[in-house]
């Protein structure tokens, strides 16, 4: 993957950002995880993922902080990278259960993995993420710019 910035310091174009998060979605196997319950108590955890080119696929357990808040509002923020190589998802989550899930989803979640959450714990569900809002960006130059969707939208 290239640097945050180009060669020359000046900050890559839109276009270039949207090509590396695509890849550090298809490439990374974890994320960080944010999500917040009714009262607003914060919730933020490391998660396997599995990226289908559309959606970001999580298991976690339906008892634990992070499942009982995504169930109960469906709104998570996913951070994927470093701190000078962020790649940012707000989005709308939906669970299926283990029955409910395809199962070639549930065949790319193990393989990318190499851990399968339809055969651990019964309390294991997964969460479908559909990104609104993708943001990338390195350092302060890369701030202006940095909305590459929108609405669910492209807009590179």
């Amino acid at each position: 993957m290239a640097s945050v910035e180009s060669s020359r310091g000046e900050p890559r174009s839109q276009q270039q950002r949207k090509r590396e998060a695509l890849e550090r979605l298809a490439r990374d196997n974890d994320v960080w995880v944010a999500t917040a319950d009714a009262g607003g108590e914060p919730c933020l955890v490391p998660l396997a993922f599995w990226w289908d080119g559309e959606s970001v696929w999580l298991a976690t357990r339906d008892t634990n902080p992070t499942g009982r808040n995504l169930i109960a509002s469906g709104r998570v923020r996913l951070s994927f990278g470093h701190t000078r190589d962020v790649v940012l998802v707000h989005g709308t989550a939906r669970m299926l259960t283990r029955e409910e899930l395809p199962a070639a989803v549930g065949d790319s979640f193990a393989a990318k993995d190499g851990w399968d959450p339809r055969e651990d714990h019964p309390s294991y569900v997964f969460f479908q993420v559909a990104p609104r809002v993708l943001q990338a960006w390195g350092t302060v130059p890369e701030l202006a710019g940095r909305t590459l969707m929108r609405d669910g939208k492209w807009l590179v």
